[in-house]
């Protein structure tokens, strides 16, 4: 079976967790790069990576890349490409994003104008038409440019993979689903130990770590636009993809996940985007401050995202909010804390040092992912004694 190398971008700071999930698939990694990791794989490769993925943002066919530090260049360079062995004579096609990092070339439009051309022109020739009716499946492409060098990608999945499908209702300003269960990933948290979230907002992580205890993969709800490229990826593939992801459904697991929020309409929408995914059984929503914080069992996890003051009026609640967590925090016995905010005085009003301070960019907002560490519980078989 034919092999291709795919792009799967993702958050600055998230690239080795990326790449232990693309591993844990069964698949080659061919680079890692800021914000990208990419692999090798046949076409179930494709529909695997966008059912089962949590932390990627999507996932490219790579066509190619060359260098160019002009418009000419960029044209021959796209115009060289093989577009003919991806994109159908009646394939509608455009360069849906262009990004450019420390490039000569770095005006999108312009980049999207001028690989637009060199592709008409590459394909005219092939297909020996002049015109494009453009009528049939769709092929959006996606280009990097870092240091005058263009990478250039099909976008396989449509919607960012981070759009599960659940969150009909958001917060003020939610956590994309992809980071939230990225978060989740770098603790030690298993579905058999405590997690709460004390501000839940629209119940995103609390969310995300109920579809991992069930092994819902995040992309089993979803449609993409690869599923349109049957010359490419067979139907087959995306079928297959669909009966692993539903073998491994558990959705009567024992877990013990909470999420409270101070605003009774986010409890709502929490409940209501909790039902919308599947997981509603799992989690137990609540109305509470984060001052009524307490929990009476041991070793549990508090993963959350506080709000970051980004409006001048929150700002100055900040510093006792983020106090009263800490209190509230050490009242809880052996329990571990991991929160994302870029409030940068977090730690001094918690009032203790982080254990592990993760940089991780969250869109384009530098916020910082902070590790509390509580011990770890007995061995379970020694407590089984």
């Amino acid at each position: 079976m034919k092999s291709w190398e795919w792009i799967a971008p993702c958050h600055f700071g998230l690239e080795a967790l990326l790449k232990r999930e693309i591993t844990e698939l069964g698949y080659e990694i061919a680079s890692t790069s800021d914000g990208r990791v990419c692999f090798y794989g046949d076409a179930l490769a494709c529909a695997r990576a966008n059912i089962f993925l949590r932390t990627a943002e999507r996932v490219l066919l790579k066509i190619g890349s060359f260098h160019a530090e002009s418009f000419e260049e960029l044209f021959q360079g796209t115009k060289a490409l093989p577009w003919e062995e991806t994109i159908p004579r009646d394939g509608k096609f455009w360069v849906a994003k262009a990004a450019s990092v420390k490039s000569a070339l770095f005006s999108p439009s312009d980049i999207q104008s001028v690989m637009k051309k060199a592709m008409v022109e590459r394909l005219r020739s092939a297909y020996h038409i002049d015109w494009f009716a453009e009528d049939g499946a769709s092929f959006p492409i996606r280009v990097f440019l870092h240091r005058d060098e263009v990478t250039v990608g099909l976008d396989t999945s449509g919607e960012s993979l981070h759009k599960r499908g659940y969150r009909k209702l958001t917060a003020k300003a939610p956590i994309a689903e992809n980071l939230a269960a990225a978060l989740i990933m770098l603790t030690p948290w298993r579905p058999d130990r405590i997690l709460v979230d004390p501000f839940c907002g629209s119940g995103t992580i609390p969310i995300e770590a109920a579809m991992m205890a069930a092994h819902i993969a995040p992309g089993m709800n979803r449609s993409f636009t690869a599923e349109g490229w049957s010359h490419l990826i067979a139907k087959k593939n995306w079928y297959e993809a669909a009966d692993e992801a539903g073998a491994c459904l558990t959705p009567d697991a024992d877990t013990d996940i909470q999420g409270y929020d101070i605003d009774e309409k986010m409890i709502s929408i929490a409940r209501a985007n909790a039902r919308l995914a599947g997981v509603e059984n799992l989690i137990h929503f609540q109305r509470r401050d984060v001052a009524q914080l307490r929990h009476a069992k041991k070793y549990g996890f508090l993963i959350t995202n506080p709000p970051y003051g980004e409006r001048l009026s929150e700002k100055e609640e900040l510093p006792a909010l983020y106090r009263t967590l800490g209190e509230r925090y050490r009242e809880l016995d052996s329990w571990s804390l991991y929160l994302i905010t870029s409030y940068e005085k977090a730690e001094r009003d918690i009032g203790r040092k982080a254990d592990k301070n993760r940089k991780i960019y969250n869109g384009m907002m530098k916020t910082y992912y902070y590790q509390f560490s509580g011990p770890k519980p007995p061995d379970r078989k020694r407590r089984e004694l």
